[in-house]
């Protein structure tokens, strides 16, 4: 049986693809018991358990080799899974180390089966290998060392003879196993005193963008230890020609480490890489940000009065904070120029070589990184102890100038697409009258300026973005003041008031053909008279005061009589 292919073809289609270790156990569970009843291999029945052991003479078929592979892999993954759960729940860590031992068993057991004449040479190899990837892994666990360097060189040293003795479709699986297991095993050669390890460890995790699996924590560990055994020595770091003490660990740590990472970028070898690794920049550098407001909030009173009076510059730790937040915008500067040159590479191609089912880049998109670069360069600006450096200054103002430039190409380029041409024209002025400001303010500061995009680059792409605007308005135009035909004219009015129009009009046939407008339209009718009586206000009415009966005057007898009915 083919081991190593085997169990990576199950472990990729089965969970740990994302790491889920349980996934795969439950299919190793399954796949077990589909192999028992298959083999009618059962332990037993519903009631009572009865143990058996596969053996030699039973190896009638290579399926009795695959229940002890199964087997193992079972107690692998759920020794993985709870090495997830170790992380929050440090008392699993001993249940993980005792079914890392029963997958070892197993192993053991496979490779003893495997010494049969029965199975070929390749089985029996592969089975030597997985056994030793086991023992080294358990053995790495247990922080023994020299015996798992031992185990992991054994491993490797079959993977290799392998992957020689076949082709090279079949000989990927091999190397893939033996670039996991090397960072292991340089990992416990740096344990056991190798000190040139740990450089080789740094760039294995530097080229990467990160380390996977069983080494992740322990590597990143191990890195903090180094760093912090050389930040002892670091006292204070200079920066724009002023020195400042540094007394936190975990800011030490991360200056020491700057080098190591920026030179990392530099050297990654793809974007997706080069993104993982100033993720991983900006989270160190927004820790160590954090230790040190932590240690400015106790001086509260003298944050609000940062001015020394004697020499009217800002304090030591308020100058850190300053430094350390230049840091952070400027690699936040540098990570959205880098993404901002790949989606320009991207447009480029899009423009080439159409793809359809794809989101394709938009101008829109670099506009928003450009925006979000100025809005750093800003906060930049704004940075306590820096308020009074001109050269400083003069620095970020021909940097804004360079990436305002850029964002005004590309909305121009945005305006282009929606066939605004004056507006596109308009925007490509500003784009040279902001790269000519640049080309006279650099001076002393061309150094300052190399990193950025070249902007006589610019000027000669908007000269050329110019003349095709133009001609493109042109045409244009042209075509807008073309008569149409009269196959194409298109109204919306109904038949009935276009006969003397000769239009192709398809909907004639169909059955939502517009013959008359209906229901039809109101048409202005006379209104109803009305009557006003305006006589009446001037009638003047005869006196009736003579013909109207003088009521009695009544009082207190009148209503005694009218109480017991009396009547006058």
């Amino acid at each position: 049986i083919a081991v190593l292919q085997i169990v990576k073809e199950s472990q990729q289609q089965h969970g740990l693809r994302h790491g889920d270790f349980q996934r795969y156990r439950g299919y190793c569970s399954r796949r077990l018991r589909r192999l028992r009843k298959t083999l009618n291999f059962k332990m037993g029945n519903r009631h009572k358990f009865t143990g058996k052991k596969v053996t030699e003479e039973i190896l009638s078929d290579n399926r009795y080799l695959l229940l002890i592979l199964m087997d193992a892999e079972r107690a692998w993954s759920y020794a993985m899974q709870l090495k997830q759960e170790a992380n929050t729940e440090p008392r699993k860590r001993f249940h993980l180390l005792s079914r890392l031992r029963k997958a070892v068993k197993h192993a053991e057991e496979l490779e003893r089966l495997c010494e049969s004449n029965r199975v070929d040479a390749k089985t029996k190899l592969e089975a030597q290998a997985y056994m030793a990837y086991l023992t080294g892994m358990l053995r790495f666990e247990h922080q023994e060392w020299k015996a798992a360097m031992e185990a992991f060189n054994k491993c490797k040293t079959i993977y290799e003879k392998l992957a020689n003795a076949f082709t090279e479709e079949q000989a990927v699986l091999y190397n893939q196993r033996v670039e996991e297991i090397s960072p292991n095993i340089r990992y416990c050669a740096y344990n056991i005193g190798d000190q040139s390890a740990m450089n080789e460890l740094m760039q294995m995790r530097l080229r990467s963008g990160g380390t996977e699996g069983l080494l992740a924590e322990k590597l990143e560990a191990l890195i903090t230890q180094t760093r912090a055994k050389q930040a002892a020595t670091m006292s204070e770091v200079e920066w724009r020609g002023r020195t400042v003490p540094v007394k936190i660990d975990k800011v030490r740590i991360f200056l020491l480490g700057l080098a190591d990472n920026e030179a990392a970028i530099a050297q990654a070898e793809n974007e997706e890489t080069k993104e993982r690794l100033f993720e991983s920049l900006l989270s160190e550098c927004r820790d160590a940000i954090q230790a040190v407001r932590e240690d400015l909030k106790p001086d509260q009173k003298q944050r609000e009065h940062s001015l020394e009076n004697d020499s009217g510059k800002v304090s030591n730790i308020q100058y850190l904070h300053s430094y350390l937040t230049y840091i952070k915008l400027s690699t936040a500067i540098k990570r959205n120029e880098s993404m901002a040159k790949s989606l320009q590479k991207a447009l480029l191609q899009q423009q080439r070589s159409e793809e359809d089912g794809k989101r394709t880049p938009r101008p829109q998109d670099l506009i928003r990184l450009y925006d979000i670069i100025l809005q750093n360069l800003v906060e930049l600006r704004q940075l306590p102890g820096l308020e009074e450096d001109k050269n400083f200054q003069k620095e970020i103002g021909l940097k804004t100038l360079v990436y305002k430039a850029y964002r005004c190409f590309f909305i121009a380029q945005s305006y282009v697409l929606v066939k605004k041409w004056s507006e596109a024209l308009v925007l490509y002025e500003r784009v040279l009258k902001y790269a000519r400001e640049v080309q006279s303010g650099a001076g002393a500061h061309t150094n300052s300026l190399k990193e950025l995009p070249d902007v006589q680059d610019l000027i000669t792409q908007v000269n050329a973005e110019k003349y095709s605007l133009q001609a493109a308005a042109i045409l244009d135009a042209n075509d807008s003041h073309e008569p149409e035909s009269p196959s194409q004219v298109k109204d919306g009015k109904p038949l009935s008031e276009r006969f003397e129009t000769f239009c192709l009009d398809p909907s004639l046939v169909s059955k939502q053909v517009s013959l008359v407008h209906f229901p039809p339209g109101f048409q202005p009718i006379p209104c109803k008279p009305l009557f006003f009586d305006l006589a009446l206000n001037h009638v003047a009415f005869p006196p009736l005061e003579d013909k109207v009966e003088q009521k009695a005057k009544s009082g207190l007898t009148g209503y005694i009589k009218g109480i017991f009915g009396f009547k006058s």
